[in-house]
């Protein structure tokens, strides 16, 4: 029996790693793991240029995407499924994997589809565009599971230093119930019998007629804060007091607040890649404030601006000096790794802006230290 560590070597280094099989061959279900593999890494001419050789026998010429699909389906394990999938949409631009109903209609949801949909769904037809819809609301929802309570809490209020009768775990007093119930030490076992745990009460934050405003950037290098923002912004609608609007920008501005209770429906609409006119984004935002003094204006963009960036300063000047927030995020995602114009982020946070990077997560911790003030 061949040694499963030197078939996996085998599988990764391609033709050029034979000699790790000390020429023996592969079984059945190795095979066809290579030929799957040879399928999508064959096309790589990175990996050519180093010897790492794909050019198994059923490549591109004789296999379907469907019926590589299906291959992968069967032979790899879950996380590796996603990867193949993954590289197969962002690597090398394979869009059958999202145009044709067929494959729709089997795929497995996971965010690296869900950016191909946003990118390619332009090209469907009905059929394939409500098949496409499906991969969307999934991964849409499992967003929002992930983040609702997490941007939720932040505005469930500050813990107060008296006593209170919410018992929950989050607002155990653990200093007070131990000084209460010192008493009940037994020396034998070294315990405190606790007989009446003691909690905090938690002080409701004030949020009347706050406003938060998101102006996200629909270039195609922003699709992931395109995503997290309309999330997010469906996750901060219907809060107390709180009222979201997001606007859609590339040279031309798209106000998506009707929407922002829907985000598969939001994002369905969003038209990403073009040019940016970020100034003028900024500048429909700041005509939909109200009360400047109530109002967050948060501008998710890489701020590589194709308008004019005087204009786009001047105008993060006036509204931070008419008493706004507005805070310049250059990634709004789960990593926060941004790639941004760092010159001219730096001229807005001179303005007055907070310029930074956030995962949802932290700005709604953000909009809440605000809004509870």
């Amino acid at each position: 029996m061949t040694d499963p560590t030197l078939v996996r070597w085998r599988l990764l280094l391609g033709e050029a790693g034979g000699a790790c099989l000390g020429g023996g061959q592969l079984d059945e279900q190795a095979a066809g793991r290579d030929a799957a593999m040879d399928w999508l890494y064959g096309r790589d001419d990175d990996l050519r240029k180093r010897g790492v050789r794909r050019q198994a026998g059923s490549g591109p010429s004789t296999l379907t995407t469907f019926g590589w699909l299906d291959d992968i389906t069967r032979l790899f394990p879950k996380e590796t499924i996603e990867r193949l999938q993954r590289d197969a949409v962002e690597r090398y631009e394979i869009h059958d994997l999202v145009t044709d109903p067929d494959v729709l209609a089997r795929i497995e949801p996971n965010p690296a589809l869900l950016k191909a949909v946003l990118h390619t769904k332009h090209l469907m037809n009905p059929q394939v565009l409500r098949l496409a819809r499906r991969i969307v609301e999934q991964v849409v929802r499992q967003l929002m599971d992930r983040l609702a309570t997490e941007v939720r809490s932040a505005f469930s209020g500050t813990r107060a230093r008296r006593p209170g009768r919410m018992r929950q775990a989050r607002n155990f007093d653990m200093v007070r119930t131990l000084r209460a119930n010192l008493g009940r030490y037994q020396p034998d076992t070294g315990k405190v019998v606790i007989e009446n745990p003691l909690f905090f009460s938690r002080t409701r934050r004030h949020l009347e007629q706050w406003q938060v405003i998101l102006l996200v950037d629909q270039s195609g290098s922003m699709t992931d804060s395109v995503i997290h923002s309309a999330v997010t912004a469906a996750c901060l609608w219907g809060l107390p007091g709180v009222r979201t609007h997001l606007v859609a920008f590339d040279t031309e501005v798209v106000d998506l607040s009707s929407d922002v209770d829907d985000p598969v429906e939001l994002l369905m609409k969003v038209q990403l890649g073009g040019g940016t006119d970020i100034a003028r984004a900024a500048a429909y935002g700041a005509g939909l404030v109200d009360q400047p003094r109530r109002a967050i204006v948060v501008l998710i963009s890489d701020f590589y601006e194709g308008g004019d960036p005087h204009r786009l300063v001047r105008v993060v000047r006036d509204l931070v000096e008419q008493g706004s927030k507005v805070l310049g995020l250059a990634a709004l995602d789960e990593q926060a790794n941004p790639a941004y114009d760092r010159e001219l982020a730096q001229r807005l946070a001179d303005a007055g802006a907070y310029v930074g990077a956030m995962t949802p997560g932290e700005l709604a911790s953000f909009v809440a230290e605000h809004v509870g003030r």
